[in-house]
């Protein structure tokens, strides 16, 4: 096992919690949050509040199988060594069993297609105690994405941790800057609405820490759809562009499309189809080789939001020794691009 191990369904990472049987009492995104579940001595609508994913009494148990069973979609692909099916402060109402499956289902598959996939066995039913670690060594060289994860029958876990070892899809490994990036001179020149929150949230370095910290819209009640105008920091070649939905769970678009305005003309052409994006996920979508841009639109339809936009791209080196003859007359020190 890795020294140091990666928890793979950390929030931290980019995991995230798409499906629950049932989450009466307390919420399945609790999940995969990273550090300790915290008590809460406090009593809800529904009950006493816990740091954790928590479901109603099953009544009746029709079968010795019943169970509560919940999806995590993992940050980043890889091989599971370690499971920790965390109990912290559920003492009277933690599962006796636990169970897990896996499976593999590559890029942005929608739910449905992620329940209907082939499920393999990962971990068998075994036993879990209340307000602990459960702790579950596995020996299996798999790559997985998602994870689900069974309480027999019913009752609440705080934590699941996937320890493990990222194995990274070559594909998406370029050596390119993120021509979108604010401090690298990207603005926002124009959208198409800003009623909730700002679209220059998208250009910002780092992850939305919520969704206010994102770009979201009103809700359209027409045929439109709404936009953003980006202006990249330097004009380059796109490789990949990077739509981040995290945090916008009931609010994400449906799809996203994105055209490109060629550098030194008024000529725009289209990077990126109509493509279909799933709520609370970082998309990192390949695009096909094209020519130097200066500007992006980004359209999503209908409505809604996104957390955080990256085009990432080449610069050549013509470009930059511009930009840097710009910069050292403008007060910059540097040697040759």
């Amino acid at each position: 096992m890795n020294a140091h191990p990666v928890d793979l369904a950390s929030r931290a990472l980019g995991g995230s919690v798409p499906w629950a049987t049932d989450e009466f009492f307390a919420e399945k995104e609790r999940l995969v949050q990273p550090g300790p579940a915290a008590a809460h001595p406090e009593f809800g609508p529904r009950g006493k509040v816990y740091d954790g994913w928590e479901t109603r009494r099953r009544r009746p148990r029709a079968t010795a199988d019943d169970a509560d069973r919940v999806i995590v979609r993992l940050g980043a692909s890889g091989v599971v060594e370690r499971l920790v099916v965390d109990t912290a402060h559920f003492t009277g109402n933690y599962p006796p069993l636990v169970s897990v499956d896996a499976t593999t289902v590559d890029g942005h598959p929608a739910l449905a297609d992620v329940l209907a996939a082939p499920w393999q066995p990962l971990l068998p039913p075994s036993p879990a105690a209340g307000d602990r670690e459960n702790s579950y060594p596995l020996a299996d060289p798999r790559r997985w994405t998602h994870l689900r994860l069974a309480i027999h029958p019913d009752g609440g876990v705080a934590r699941l941790r996937a320890y493990g070892r990222v194995l990274p899809d070559p594909r998406l490994l370029t050596t390119t800057v993120d021509l979108a990036a604010v401090s690298h001179g990207a603005v926002v020149e124009d959208c198409s609405n800003r009623f909730y929150s700002d679209p220059t949230h998208l250009l910002l370095p780092g992850r939305a820490g919520s969704m206010g910290e994102g770009w979201e819209t009103a809700r359209r009640r027409d045929d439109g759809h709404d936009w953003v105008l980006v202006r990249l920091g330097l004009p380059g070649t796109c490789e990949q562009v990077v739509v981040d939905t995290t945090h916008f769970l009931g609010n994400a678009p449906d799809a996203v499309e994105v055209t490109g305005r060629v550098a030194g003309t008024d000529d725009w052409v289209p990077v990126l189809p109509p493509t279909p994006v799933q709520p609370d996920q970082r998309h990192r979508l390949p695009v096909a080789a094209g020519p130097e841009l200066s500007h992006v639109r980004v359209a999503i339809h209908p409505d809604g939001g996104f957390a955080r936009l990256r085009v990432l791209g080449t610069v050549s080196a013509a470009r930059r020794r511009a930009a840097l003859a710009e910069w050292q007359t403008t007060g910059g020190t540097g040697g040759p691009a």
